[in-house]
């Protein structure tokens, strides 16, 4: 199918919602991840992977702004969010992709300088299966 309700842009479409929503821009990747599939039923990998990338990416630059902040900064981060950033560290970004705390999670995490590596590994699992979920309910 060609045009604009085509799988390719579509996919390009779910890509770049999901990114933008994982900024404090307020979109629903879920919504746009369920219409796709319901669309195109037959792309649920690619879909998968192109959400999780693009929401993973939108959670890393929420890190590195966290990274860019100043020190003098620590003064408005939410002091409990913080402490327990630091006592369960980067598996807590597992659940970066829940609404409202999870730009927060990430910028803070950024911020603790918490391992970049091991921050991605579980904002993508946590991403996977948020979004893995949403695709069984598109695809019942």
């Amino acid at each position: 199918m060609s045009g604009i309700l085509s799988a390719e842009n579509g996919l390009a479409g779910l890509f770049a919602a999901s990114f933008v929503a994982s900024t404090i821009f307020p979109l629903s990747s879920e919504a746009a991840l369920f219409g796709f599939l319901k669309l195109h039923p037959e792309e649920l990998v690619p879909a998968l992977i192109l959400a999780t990338l693009g929401n993973t990416l939108g959670g890393l630059t929420s890190y590195a702004v966290g990274r860019l902040l100043p020190a003098r900064v620590q003064q408005k981060l939410d002091p409990r969010a913080l402490d327990r950033l630091r006592r369960y560290g980067s598996p807590l970004t597992f659940f970066a992709w829940l609404p409202l705390v999870g730009d927060a999670l990430c910028v803070g995490a950024g911020w603790l300088r918490l391992s970049w590596a091991a921050c991605t590994a579980f904002m993508v699992a946590g991403r996977l299966l948020r979004y893995w979920v949403v695709a069984q309910g598109a695809l019942m």
